[in-house]
């Protein structure tokens, strides 16, 4: 690590790839001779309308998107989402959710409040720490949408196998997994993910929507929780994330130039393993996940007190190890390990982890 930077595992805001950060350094003060930093350049002119562009096209790239769907960049973020869902995609007024950790559970909690949501399943029963099985749901015929967080940050559960939806439109949260492995677009009928995790700054949400669910009747909805505003003004029918969307632009480009999503899901695994194969060997550090279920981007452990815990996190953030305090709603530790994240930076904490537990058998 350069600048005396630290290896950060938060679950995002997140580490963005050092070569992407020095590239925009260096376009900082003067965009590819414009004069102007993109935070300055109006995003009506033909500079920005290029940046937003290749974006798109890069992105589309690296996922293979079809042509019938839609890329919208959107503010509000994940959360925003919880709510356009339903707003927008309950015909019917009802869809199945399921259960697998706190951000599906919130995002049941804000569809209820537009129609009637059936949770299909559920892991709730052993905390969530599976992913329950999804191939022969019980899901009505009129159902508008299944509703799945495909990585949830939180508990560090991951979907291995999607839901059979017996014919029904998959939405996707992919918040905490976006990008980092290959992803069968026509799968689904919308992928959606907050780009402060892998991909960019926050304040923004990619969305991937099938065109025949974006709607033209919703005259009642507020024009901005519309996706039909949205893409019929190409992402800018007020004033963009101007900023996240050159940064995740820039992402884009560096995901293609090392391999594409592949190579990335390859360094992952790569990645992951390391951590995985010390919690399985240690005696004071356990995962909280069952194996088949765990996740490459989020893993949640513990030690056998909550003091304890509290002590380790201490003591990595003391030498240099950031952001490894579990989230407040679970506590232990967890440490995110984004694309951002180099293997270097895995190896390093395991090696603090492993000498802490010999100092304090």
């Amino acid at each position: 690590m350069k600048y005396g930077r630290t290896y950060n595992f938060s679950a995002g805001p997140a580490m963005m790839p050092e070569p992407v950060l020095e590239e925009i350094r260096d376009e900082m003060l003067n965009y590819r001779g414009s004069g102007m930093c993109v935070m300055e350049m109006s995003h009506r002119s033909k500079v920005f309308q290029q940046i937003i562009d290749e974006a798109e096209q890069d992105l589309r790239d690296l996922m293979n998107i079809p042509d019938n769907y839609k890329v919208l960049f959107i503010q509000g973020g994940a959360t925003l989402q919880f709510s356009m869902i339903p707003m927008n995609l309950m015909k019917n007024g009802k869809a199945v959710y399921i259960e697998t950790g706190a951000w599906s559970k919130k995002a049941i909690a804000e569809a209820k409040k537009v129609g009637e949501v059936i949770v299909a399943a559920s892991s709730k029963d052993k905390n969530y720490t599976y992913i329950p099985d999804c191939s022969d749901l019980d899901i009505p015929e009129d159902t508008d949408y299944v509703y799945i967080c495909e990585n949830e940050t939180i508990h560090g559960v991951t979907w291995q196998k999607l839901p059979n939806t017996k014919g029904h439109i998959l939405v996707s949260d992919q918040s905490s997994m976006f990008l980092s492995q290959p992803c069968n677009v026509s799968d689904y009928g919308m992928i959606y993910a907050g780009v402060q995790k892998n991909v960019g700054p926050a304040g923004m949400v990619v969305v991937i929507i099938r065109e025949d669910l974006i709607r033209d009747d919703l005259t009642d909805l507020p024009i901005y929780m519309q996706y039909k505003t949205h893409a019929d003004a190409g992402s800018m029918y007020n004033t963009p994330n101007c900023w996240a969307i050159y940064c995740c632009g820039k992402v884009f480009k560096y995901l293609k130039s090392i391999g594409g999503l592949e190579e990335m899901h390859r360094r992952n695994i790569d990645k992951a393993k390391v951590f995985y194969d010390f919690l399985d060997s240690s005696k004071m550090f356990k995962g909280t996940v069952e194996k088949e279920f765990r996740s490459l981007m989020n893993i949640p452990f513990v030690t056998e007190s909550k003091e304890l815990d509290a002590e380790v996190v201490a003591a990595t953030k003391a030498a240099g190890y950031d952001n490894l305090k579990g989230h407040k709603s679970v506590g232990g530790l967890r440490a995110s390990i984004y694309n951002a994240m180099p293997k270097d930076g895995v190896e390093a904490l395991v090696e603090f982890l492993k000498k802490y537990e010999a100092e304090h058998k």
